[in-house]
């Protein structure tokens, strides 16, 4: 596959600080088992399969508040040796200006761009 997403999300099963690389969803399923009811990295994560792209996935211990895991996901994706050609970065949940903000080195390196929700955009444009 020549495009890699990278999503960041829960999971009822996987390692924290861990960058899984899948390529299947029944891999994406052995790996990671179900998600919470109100997660959606795992939905997105299955749609960028569907759609043939390759995908990096970090477990998350809550989507959209565990600044640390996404901080480190992050630190991982700034270094090319490990993905060619990352098309985009999925944070489904988060709002956070820190962490959207340390997206931004990250998909200017790759020239990828940064997948929201619609309300995780409004909570970022309006947050005090």
């Amino acid at each position: 596959m020549s495009h890699t997403v990278a999503l960041f999300g829960e999971a009822e099963l996987g390692s924290f600080k861990t960058a899984y690389f899948c390529d299947s969803l029944s891999q994406l399923s052995d790996i990671f088992g179900e998600a919470p009811s109100d997660s959606l990295g795992l939905e997105f994560a299955v749609q960028a399969l569907l759609y043939n792209r390759g995908l990096v996935f970090f477990r998350v211990h809550e989507e959209g508040f565990s600044v640390q895991d996404y901080l480190l996901g992050l630190n991982f994706l700034e270094n090319k040796n490990y993905i060619q050609h990352l098309s985009a970065i999925c944070l489904p949940g988060v709002g956070c200006k820190e962490i959207i903000k340390a997206t931004e080195p990250v998909c200017e390196l790759h020239k990828s761009l940064l997948i929201l929700t619609e309300r995780d955009l409004y909570d970022h444009l309006t947050a005090s």
